[in-house]
């Protein structure tokens, strides 16, 4: 059999679309590197594409501290006696106040510098947008670091975990547009439409999940559905895979890597890392909830979503591709007035920060 030119052609563009058609659908070249994770023959596999990990280890690199850490020896002037209006750091220790405001200043502005978050003409001031966020912000920080260590541990989080250097992070998400429900084919959720990942599954699982707190279920626990109470439905499964595929995407893990696939459902022989995943989806229930939906009065517009919302943290929002924020690299040991102790100079740890007024603050 001859093939001309144009049967070559052909079967070179055939190649190239199959090729193309699998890079779409997930499938990764060779080499991919295999750690087993759990039992023989259950198919625990962690999957590492090491062109990938070269790329992700680039990306998430801890910067280095801005000065050196002093030592706590000089506990003199406090922050709150040369600065006024300082609601949440008041306490430390002037210099170790500055210290931080000037690493900030690098995780979030670099660019704009210190007058992103304050009027230079007066800092004191809270007419810049940005600061009165910003003071949420690290509110915001200090709880997840002393009320969220089953999630993040020891190592916890910074300015810099979210925000990687930019004033926005850039993983953030806002509540849809409500749709139109009252159509012949029922519901979708948002589903098959073009230009969505995973398109064949619920595009918002978020607000029921890590705003509302709904139950993330697959199956039903009973035969029948229940007279009241939230029905475990097809929907609530599609959703429900919606949120894991997000979290595996975000992580840059299979399922595995926190179930055990023998029994998905059973949290008997689940990995370690299935129990951080479940207090990790309710500290950012708790973060949105209490810190980032309520400050949707303070932004301007062009900072809402489409629905009027201030966007809101998903687990790609500090996890950006790696199973540990950053690698694991623990910032606060620079930084320990944003730690679950504190500095605890004057005796005071964070529980004071969030709720004694400094000497010189106006709330």
């Amino acid at each position: 059999m001859k093939i001309g030119i144009g049967g070559a052609s052909a079967i070179v563009v055939g190649t190239l679309l199959g090729v193309a058609m699998l890079t779409m659908a997930g499938w990764e070249a060779p080499p991919i590197d295999t750690e087993q994770v759990g039992y023989r023959g259950l198919g625990m596999v962690h999957l590492t594409n090491p062109r990938t990990e070269r790329r992700l280890q680039a990306a998430n690199v801890a910067p280095d501290p801005v000065w050196p850490l002093e030592p706590a020896a000089s506990f003199a002037p406090r922050a709150d006696e040369v600065y006024e209006n300082l609601q949440v750091l008041g306490h430390l220790p002037a210099e170790a106040h500055d210290r931080l405001m000037a690493a900030i200043t690098e995780w979030v502005s670099p660019e704009e510098g210190c007058g992103y978050c304050h009027n230079l003409e007066n800092l004191a001031e809270d007419s810049v947008y940005t600061k009165v966020v910003a003071r949420d912000m690290l509110r915001m920080t200090l709880h997840i670091n002393t009320e969220w260590q089953d999630h993040v541990q020891d190592t916890g989080v910074t300015c810099y975990t979210c925000h990687r250097g930019q004033n926005v992070p850039e993983e953030q998400w806002f509540l849809a547009q409500p749709q139109q429900r009252a159509n012949m084919a029922g519901w979708n959720a948002g589903q098959n439409q073009p230009g969505i990942a995973s398109a064949s599954l619920p595009i918002d699982p978020f607000s029921r999940f890590l705003l509302d707190d709904q139950p993330i279920r697959v199956i039903g626990e009973n035969a029948l559905p229940p007279a009241e109470g939230p029905q475990i439905g097809t929907k609530a499964t599609e959703y429900t895979y919606s949120l894991m595929n997000h979290m595996s995407e975000s992580l840059g893990v299979n399922c595995t890597f926190c179930h055990n696939s023998r029994s998905f459902i059973g949290w008997e022989g689940s990995p370690p890392a299935r129990m951080s995943a479940w207090h990790g989806i309710r500290m950012v229930r708790d973060i949105n909830t209490a810190f980032m939906h309520p400050l949707g009065p303070e932004y301007p517009l062009d900072r809402l979503g489409p629905t009027g919302d201030a966007g809101k943290a998903n687990c790609t929002t500090c996890h950006q591709g790696v199973n540990k924020p950053l690698y694991g690299a623990s910032m606060l040991k620079d930084y320990p007035s944003l730690g679950p102790a504190g500095p605890l100079w004057e005796g005071e740890g964070p529980q004071a920060m969030l709720a004694r007024p400094s000497a010189g603050g106006d709330d």
